[in-house]
């Protein structure tokens, strides 16, 4: 039986291949990507947080990272190298590891990423690090039901769809969100899901 590994979230975590970086997120990185919250609001149109403007993003921020504190999330800024730009963000969350689970969300790319694979490529760093470094049993997704290219581009990676979570979330609107949640279990990436992927960024 493998021994459980310890989430180390004391130490910057780099996860890179040949067309992305991910590297932790920091509060400086709002200078970074303040500019989409002008240029592209539509990108927290599921978001759970109300981000109207560079405050807004700059607690978004802060928020993650006293989550990092907490030991319950670990975020990332997404580097383009394609681009050569800071578009997005991602982050491990409810990272238990007495379960040997986790979630990836709060995932959000400029526009001019979508269509490009750089989710493919972020994902598959993603869950490499928690399967194969990790040894994770479990990799959960979640997303608004009525986010369908999200969803969309979870099942394009392999994610098996578990079910709704009705009347799940309140949103900034004042509305609550059905929740779908999907998931990959460490024998799926083992036995497929880690070589497919790998063979669609090759396209």
């Amino acid at each position: 039986m493998l021994a459980l590994k310890t989430f180390d979230f004391e130490t910057d975590i780099i996860l890179e291949n040949e067309r992305v970086l991910l590297r932790p997120l920091v509060l400086t990185d709002c200078s970074l990507l303040a500019h989409y919250v002008e240029e592209e609001p539509e990108l927290w149109n599921y978001s759970l947080a109300a981000i109207h403007n560079s405050s807004d993003l700059e607690n978004y921020i802060q928020t993650a990272i006293e989550a990092r504190g907490n030991k319950t999330s670990y975020a990332f800024i997404v580097f383009d190298k394609l681009l050569n730009d800071y578009v997005g963000c991602t982050r491990f969350y409810d990272i238990q590891l007495a379960f040997q689970t986790t979630q990836i969300g709060y995932t959000w790319y400029s526009k001019k990423c979508w269509g490009t694979k750089l989710n493919e490529h972020c994902k598959y760093l993603l869950l490499e690090y928690a399967f194969d470094h990790m040894n994770f049993e479990r990799v959960e997704f979640r997303a608004d039901n009525s986010n369908k290219r999200s969803i969309a581009a979870m099942q394009k990676i392999g994610c098996t769809i578990e079910g709704i979570l009705r009347n799940h979330l309140p949103m900034p609107n004042g509305k609550r969100r059905d929740s779908i949640v999907l998931s990959i279990l460490k024998e799926e990436w083992n036995a497929s899901l880690k070589q497919a992927i790998a063979a669609q960024l090759k396209k």
